[in-house]
Parts: structure tokens; sequence; C-alpha cells
């Protein structure tokens, strides 16, 4: 192992693999610690939707930012699969996020309003899809909001980092960061040093965040999902509401979740959180009931008190950033954090309004 990069990045989910490939690209000699194996924890949990509309309601500083995250994501399906070969399975059908209510059709006429909304009515989107449940009374369909393969798009970024001269160390946990003369890591595999660390593991970013003097809090939102094989629905488009979908993948499968458990680190999935999605799933798709199921799972989300990620600079210390607490958008904004994260080590300018939203110290107003 060689024992000096110039940045070292703590964590090989997507968020950690996208900002070293992003750095690698740059001309940076960068590694990725990796306490397990990339892209097996969070990563390969989410369903993978870049759903930049769907999961916000009224535009702001966070909107623009998964917009300008989700737009990366039309050069990097290709440029991933030129630099890397692998093919991160972009599903181009877009959204339909569905009213049941008058009050769900008032919220989404409000977001109608940012660009590449749509409002539907229920006659509309039972012609595009004819096994959505004729309960609706309309829905926002969204074409921008497309879904990759989560685990793809890591594997991508890593192999791509890779070739571009980083180095990856699976199952390598780093056991403290040291300050006091430089900045290095501790591993089992001795000591590293670097001009830069960028912590970025997740929820597992506690820890650290408290190491380095920060105090952040974050939690655990757990979220359970099911596949199921579909041999029935001619699914071409992601449904959404409430913060529950059905996902259509390439392989035939739907991705159906997520149940929302705070403060719950049970990466196991339970009966009752399956059963509740597969209830949910039902008043969208009665008849997905029939379909066989493939396997469960659950995945741990990193929650903020704010709901916003942390992205940049220790308060004290410039050689240390921070990129966690992406929360349900991890897959979503991960190229934009990978590209800010490059752009303040190498003294590319980075939007402000980003950098007052992101930053750690930044005053925090509780999300209900």
């Amino acid at each position: 192992m060689k024992k000096h990069y110039e940045v070292i990045v703590v964590g090989g989910g997507i968020i950690g693999t996208s900002i070293a490939y992003h750095l690698a690209k740059a001309g940076k000699k960068t590694a990725v610690f990796e306490s397990g194996e990339v892209g097996k924890k969070a990563t390969h949990a989410a369903a993978g939707m870049l759903g930049a509309h769907a999961e916000c309601d009224k535009p702001g500083t966070f909107f623009q930012f998964a917009r300008a995250s989700q737009q990366v994501y039309q050069q990097l399906t290709i440029e991933l699969k030129n630099n890397s070969g692998i093919d991160i399975r972009r599903h181009d059908g877009g959204i339909l996020k569905i009213a049941f209510t008058e009050s769900d059709r008032e919220r989404l006429m409000r977001m109608a309003a940012l660009d590449s909304a749509e409002w539907l009515t229920a006659e509309q989107v039972v012609d595009m899809e004819p096994d959505v449940t004729k309960d609706i009374i309309g829905a926002n369909f969204i074409a921008d909001d497309v879904h990759v393969e989560p685990i793809a798009v890591c594997k991508a970024f890593a192999k791509g980092a890779r070739l571009f001269g980083a180095d990856i160390f699976e199952y390598t946990p780093v056991i403290a960061i040291d300050t006091d003369s430089g900045v290095q890591i501790q591993t089992a595999l001795g000591t590293v040093e670097a001009e830069h660390i960028v912590i970025a593991c997740g929820v597992w970013s506690g820890p650290f965040f408290k190491q380095l003097g920060i105090n952040k809090s974050f939690y655990p939102v757990k979220g359970e999902c099911l596949s199921v094989w579909n041999d029935r629905i001619p699914l071409v488009r992601t449904l959404y509401h409430d913060h529950c979908y059905i996902v259509p993948r390439h392989n035939g499968k739907l991705i159906i979740g997520a149940t929302m458990k705070p403060k719950n680190w049970d990466e196991r999935p339970e009966l009752g959180g399956i059963k509740a999605i597969i209830e949910k799933a039902k008043t969208m798709i009665p008849e997905i009931d029939k379909l066989k199921i493939d396997r469960c799972w659950a995945g741990l989300r990193p929650a903020t008190v704010d709901g916003n990620p942390y992205i940049g600079h220790h308060p004290i210390n410039n050689r240390i950033l921070f990129a966690a607490g992406h929360f349900r958008n991890g897959i979503l904004l991960a190229p934009a954090t990978g590209e800010m994260i490059r752009d303040l080590i190498i003294g590319q300018p980075v939007k402000p309004a980003w950098i007052e939203a992101f930053k750690l110290e930044r005053t925090e107003v509780v999300i209900e």
C-alpha cells in the first residue's frame, strides 16, 4: 500500500466512488477505503430513481442541485460506458406521480409549475399505463425522472476511477483520522497520509464527524423493499405516491418500496414492513399481488436534521471535507456531489448557493 495520496475518500458507496471518479479523472492521485465491498450498503438497497421532481415539491437550492445532478447523468450514461465498459442500465420511461385525492392534486399542480412536470387526467394516465388503478384522479408525468441501477453506477464509477489511476481498498476500514501532523488515516494495513481526506460513508460517517470535532448528528432511516418477477404487467413508467414506488427494470422485474423507519439500525427486512409496501403497491396496481416474489431487503438512509446533505470543507481544517447525509437521494445526487467535492479540492468555482445550503456550519431548521 502506498503511504501518501493527494486525496483519500473514506467510503465506497455511490457518493464515495463518484468523488473518486471525478478526482481521478481530474488527475488527482486518489484512494478509496471501504470497510466492506464497494456499493454493498445503502447503494445496493436503493431503487435508483433519479427523481429530482419526485423528491421535491417546490423550487429552491436543493431542487436546483438535484436537477443539475440529474442532467449530468445524461452524459454519464455514455461516458461511464466508454470509460469502464459498464452499462448503468438507464431506463427512460419517466415517472407518474399519482394523485388519489384533491389535496394530492393541489400539491402536484404546484409542482407542475416546475420544469418538465406535466399534469395528466386519470384517463390520460390509464391510456399510458392500462394496469394503473382506476381510483386515481390524475398524475404528474415527469419524463426526466428516469432511473438507473445503482450497483451498476457504483461499479462503473469505481472501475472508471481505477482506470484513471485511483486505488480502491475493499474490506479496509478506517480506524481513525489524525490531524495533529497533516492529515492521515489509520487502517489495519497501516498509516496513510493525504493532502485531503473526504468523509463519504453515509450514516456511518457520524463517528468521524465527532472525532473531527463536528457536532452534527446522523440517524438512519431504514427502508424495506422487494423485487418481483413481472410476467403480466407491461409497466413502462415508474409509479410514485407518498414516497412509495413501483420501478420497472430492464430485466423484467419490478422494484417495490419503501418503508421509512427512523433510527432503526437493523438492516434486515421485517414481515410487517414488506406487507405494508405490498399493500401500498396494490393501491397503485391492484394486479401486482399476483406476481412472484424475487427477494426482499433493507437499507439505511443517512438522514440529517434539515434533510440536506453535508457537502463541503471542515469549518476549521480545509484539508478535511465531508459528503454525507444524502438521505433518499444518494443515487440522484452522486454526480453533482462528486463534481462539487472535486471543484472544492482543485479550486474550481462552486455555486455560492450550494456552498451555503450544504456547508456544515449552516443554521438548520428541523423538518417535520
